[in-house]
Formats: structure tokens, C-alpha cells, sequence
């Protein structure tokens, strides 16, 4: 039995509701509910009791859960009393985010964080792939989630993301293209792009996939515009724009735009984490376990 399905039985018995213990540990209900599962599974006896009021535990449920809170608390206790011998682990934590990562990667990669080192705090900043390498550089990150494998010794990397990125369109426009769209469909059409100077071989990678299918690329965006993901939404829905965005894109979608899947997945956006090479902090190499973690099991998915 693991520490993390442990402190997950113990949330959903003292939350009563899945929904709510899902919400605590920053999970979705779906992956909490498969972890009680297959604990109850691996036990071989039934924990807890769904009820319409939420949920309660059974017999078996009932002494796991003071088992549990003990090796949580000495777990805990072991911890807090490594932690006042090595500089490994704790404290901050500043990881560096770009926009629309899927939305169950960090949660997820934290909540496992949290468990394993309860005294690391985490510093997000929203930072272009360019800048998060540079503060890398600088030291201003401990790890970076970057769109671009950056080159060189000083920094190590791991693919921790693949996503097959589908298309923006205008409700009325994706009904006569019909799913999934073909690239060169789109000729004619405004790409609402970003600006190359945040991550240019991310950049390159795309313009180039855009012109061979015969697309414009159009005028370069200004080095200092940001691409602001709500900015999509305007801009796809009058009909003369598409944007580009992943399948699971985390942000409210009006009537009057759809996501569509392209013909072939020609469109795949990566994302690595980056930290650097000579880092010995036992945080960074779990949280960065979390995400590979993550990263097989939406490959066997």
C-alpha cells in the first residue's frame, strides 16, 4: 500500500464526498476513484460505502483509517526530521508554467509532491519557453516546463507531455469542414498565432508544418505581444481566424466556436521539463517522476 493511497482514503473518509476530497487533493474524481479502487482491490476487502449523501466507511474502512492516519503521521514525522539534516528537499520550490498544459498534469504532480515533501512550497510563474530557460540560467527557477528542448550540458530535460493539437474554428466554419479538418482547408483563413521570440524552434516547427500544406504564416507578431489564450475565442468566432489548441483545452467554450481533431495529427506540441544538471534536490526529482509518471500512463491510455 502506497503513502499517496493511504492519505487519499484518509481525504475521501474525513471529506464524506469523493467530489470534495477530490478538490482537496487536486485530483479529478475520476483518478480518485480508480485509486480507491484498486486499493479496495488489492485489499480484497470493501472500504467504503457509497451512500446518497456521500460516503462512508465500512468495518474494513473503518480500521484502515486509524492504521492509516498513523503511518501518515510517522511518515510525516520522518520527514520533518531528515529534512533538519539535508538541503535536498523543502522549502520553495519556483516552477516555471506555460499556457494550456493538459489540466490533470499539475495537479496531479503536485499532490504527489506534497505527499513525499509536505514542507516544499511551490512558486508558479506563467513564463514563455525563452524566459524560463533563461531564469533556469540565472537560477530564478528550480524547473521549467518549456515547449522547446533547450541545448547545451547545463540543463537536463524530459518529455513529459505529447499532445496532438487540434484546431479553432468558427461553429458555422467547422460545420462545413466537417471533422476531422484537413491543414490545407484552412487556406485563406488568419492563423492567430504567438510571437517567435517566446519559443522559436516551437515556432519554426509549426510555420514550417503550415506552409507545406500550402497555409500563410502571415506577419510576425510583435516580440512584446503576449498571446493571451482568451484572445482565441474573439478571434476564431467572426470566421476569418483559426487558432491552434490541444484536445483538452482548460478554458469555457461559447456555442459559437468548436474544437476539431486535424486529418492525420500532423500538429504534435511537446512539452519538457527542464531543471538543471547539477541540481541534488530530492523535490525537483519527484516532481519531475510525477510528470513522467503522468506522461506513461496518458501513453497507455
Amino acid at each position: 500500500m502506497e503513502i499517496r493511497e493511504m492519505r487519499a482514503f484518509v481525504a475521501v473518509v474525513e471529506a464524506g464526498a469523493m467530489s470534495k476530497a477530490a478538490r482537496q487533493l487536486h485530483v479529478s474524481q475520476p483518478a480518485l476513484s480508480q485509486t480507491i479502487t484498486a486499493l479496495e482491490r488489492r485489499l480484497g476487502v470493501r472500504l467504503l460505502v457509497r451512500t446518497s449523501t456521500g460516503v462512508q466507511a465500512t468495518d474494513a474502512g473503518t480500521t484502515l483509517l486509524g492504521e492509516a492516519r498513523a503511518v501518515l503521521a510517522r511518515h510525516d514525522q520522518a520527514l520533518a526530521a531528515m529534512a533538519r539534516h539535508t538541503k535536498t528537499g523543502g522549502g520553495v520550490l519556483r516552477v516555471g508554467i506555460p499556457l494550456e498544459l493538459p489540466p490533470e498534469l499539475l495537479p496531479s504532480a503536485l499532490a504527489r509532491l506534497a505527499d513525499a515533501f509536505p514542507d516544499t512550497r511551490v512558486q508558479a510563474r506563467h513564463l514563455s519557453s525563452v524566459a524560463q530557460v533563461a531564469a533556469l540560467r540565472t537560477g530564478e527557477l528550480d524547473i521549467g516546463l518549456v515547449r522547446e528542448r533547450p541545448p547545451g550540458p547545463d540543463l537536463d530535460a524530459v518529455l513529459v507531455v505529447a499532445e496532438n493539437v487540434g484546431v479553432l474554428l468558427a461553429a458555422d466554419l467547422a460545420e462545413k469542414l466537417g471533422s476531422p479538418v484537413r491543414l490545407e482547408d484552412l487556406a485563406g483563413l488568419e492563423w492567430f498565432a504567438f510571437a517567435r521570440a517566446g519559443s522559436p524552434a516551437w515556432y519554426d516547427e509549426l510555420a514550417a508544418i503550415l506552409r507545406s500544406h500550402g497555409l500563410d504564416v502571415g506577419p510576425d507578431v510583435p516580440e512584446e505581444q503576449r498571446l493571451i489564450v482568451e484572445l482565441k475565442i474573439p478571434a476564431v468566432s467572426a470566421g476569418g481566424a483559426y487558432a491552434f489548441a490541444p484536445p483538452d483545452w482548460p478554458y469555457p467554450m461559447p456555442d459559437t466556436v468548436r474544437w476539431l481533431p486535424l486529418a492525420g495529427n500532423p500538429i504534435v506540441r511537446r512539452t519538457w521539463a527542464v531543471w538543471p544538471a547539477t541540481s541534488h534536490r530530492r523535490d525537483v526529482a519527484e516532481f519531475v517522476a510525477a510528470l513522467e509518471d503522468h506522461q506513461r500512463r496518458e501513453s497507455r491510455a
